[in-house]
């Protein structure tokens, strides 16, 4: 294994690991409802990603992470129809008679099948991959070399939604996950 490729599996074992500890605790019921506070005035919802809405969302992504390294991601890739309600940009529904999203025992399989069949893919790269131009050309504007994207992708991206999951918990009244 490379050096740029032990860099990027450093840091995904890692946050896979995160990802498997948020889910505790978490009620089937509970996972697509949006927080709910009552007020004097009324009750409020707050605007946040659901854990559904975030394993489903990164659950999209584990079979690009492969098409960009130039591996097979057959098996891997989410339902068709779900890039309808997890893409980029779509607003996070609040699902109180579970009839918008699917289980959340479904979605976080596929997030963890994709997740891990991401990270075995990877460790079979060299670092003359990860060091070649990003194929999609949108994505080389932020992100040149296929090594950046695939980083970003494995690491920082999900970090950042298993993020939104950490405070989810807490207004559920759930314990840290660390």
């Amino acid at each position: 294994m490379g050096q740029h490729v032990d860099n990027i599996l450093t840091g995904a074992r890692r946050t896979r690991m995160y990802a498997e500890k948020l889910i505790a605790g978490i009620r089937p019921e509970q996972a697509a409802r949006r927080p709910r506070f009552e007020t004097a005035a009324a009750a409020a919802v707050i605007d946040t990603n659901h854990p559904t809405f975030v394993y489903g969302h990164l659950s999209l992504y584990s079979a690009r992470i492969l098409k960009v390294a130039g591996l097979d991601a057959a098996g891997v890739e989410a339902p068709e129809s779900w890039e309808a309600i997890f893409k980029a940009g779509v607003p996070c529904l609040d699902d109180p008679t579970g009839s918008i999203y699917p289980r959340f025992d479904v979605v976080t399989a596929q997030f963890f099948k994709g997740v891990d069949a991401a990270i075995a893919g990877v460790a079979t790269l060299g670092d003359d991959v990860l060091l070649r131009p990003t194929p999609d050309e949108k994505a080389r504007e932020s992100f040149p070399l296929t090594g950046a994207l695939i980083g970003f992708l494995l690491n920082n991206h999900m970090m950042i939604h298993m993020g939104q999951v950490s405070a989810w918990r807490r207004c559920f009244g759930l314990p840290s996950a660390l």
